[in-house]
């Protein structure tokens, strides 16, 4: 099946995602001359059809398609909703191994995403109309990267954009404090109290990637991180000692003359995760600065 052929298939199926997603799948592997998921694994242990995977709140789902090391793959039925699909698989990612991409498909339109730890997200997108250009190269180039070398899609990130793109991140934490209803000089407090966690995970003040990991294991019960996250605070602002395993040393100056912390949600928590795995030693404290201020002004943002 050649990439035109395989476009005017697609186009005219109606069904919906459950009788599609395993013989779309199937003419994909076939278009790029790979294996399916049987053939390469009648075990299904490591790259299988419909794994499953324990959500974040305990529910059960699975992914549609899996490969270990590689990615989870989602399916909606045509004109449904991707970044509803995309949402599933980030409940499911860490029960699946936390592959390096993350794929949604409506049949019309494959949307690869990006999962590399360390490293913002970024979305390749693939059309059955893209398929049946003159030269569809580009888009075979990203759907056999998907399935055979994943490192081929790893983002890179200049120092500006990497900064830019973490001050963006705290700009989304502002503007959520803020829409509560909480005071500008509590959030800007809070927010500098974590971004300077960020910035001394990296230089060794404090254990690497502390924070990241308190938030990866408390996500899904946000009253449990606010307390461990007042715990920390308060080790800091205080004499310093032990934060379960780790040792924190005493902080003066200020920044931690209080505990206090604002409640986030689960999906913000899940945001400072994603903040948190980004490279912080390349990130330009300078430029931060000028960005962080602007995001904490509601009339500043774009």
């Amino acid at each position: 099946m050649n990439p035109s052929e395989f476009a005017a298939k697609w186009r005219g199926v109606t069904t919906g995602e459950r009788a599609s997603a395993q013989s779309h799948f199937g003419d994909l592997c076939r278009m790029l001359g790979e294996p399916t998921p049987t053939d390469a694994d009648p075990t299904g242990s490591w790259y299988a059809f419909e794994k499953g995977a324990e959500k974040f709140d305990g529910g059960d789902g699975f992914a549609d398609v899996w490969k270990k090391g590689f990615f989870a793959w989602e399916y909606k039925g045509k004109r449904k909703d991707l970044r509803g699909a995309y949402r599933q698989l980030v409940d499911y990612k860490d029960a699946l191994e936390n592959p390096p991409l993350l794929v949604v498909s409506d049949l019309d339109r494959i949307e690869v995403h990006t999962n590399f730890t360390g490293l913002s997200p970024r979305t390749y997108t693939v059309t059955l109309a893209d398929l049946e250009a003159p030269d569809p190269s580009e888009p075979l180039r990203i759907l056999r990267a998907v399935l055979t070398e994943p490192e081929a899609l790893r983002p890179t990130f200049d120092r500006a954009a990497l900064t830019e793109e973490a001050a963006r991140r705290f700009a989304e934490l502002a503007g959520a404090f803020h829409s509560r209803g909480h005071e500008p000089q509590a959030v800007a407090h809070f927010l500098d109290k974590l971004l300077f966690c960020l910035f001394a995970e990296d230089t060794g003040l404090l254990p690497k990637g502390l924070l990241s990991r308190l938030a990866d294991a408390t996500r899904a019960k946000p009253d449990d991180f606010g307390s461990a996250l007042g715990e920390l605070f308060g080790r800091m602002a205080t004499g310093g000692g032990m934060f379960g395993v780790e040792r924190i040393d005493w902080f003066n100056g200020g920044l931690f003359d209080s505990a206090d912390v604002l409640r986030l949600s689960t999906p913000e928590i899940g945001l400072l995760v994603e903040v948190g795995r980004l490279d912080w030693g390349r990130i330009e404290p300078a430029i931060f600065g000028t960005l962080f201020e602007r995001g904490l002004d509601p009339s500043q943002r774009t």
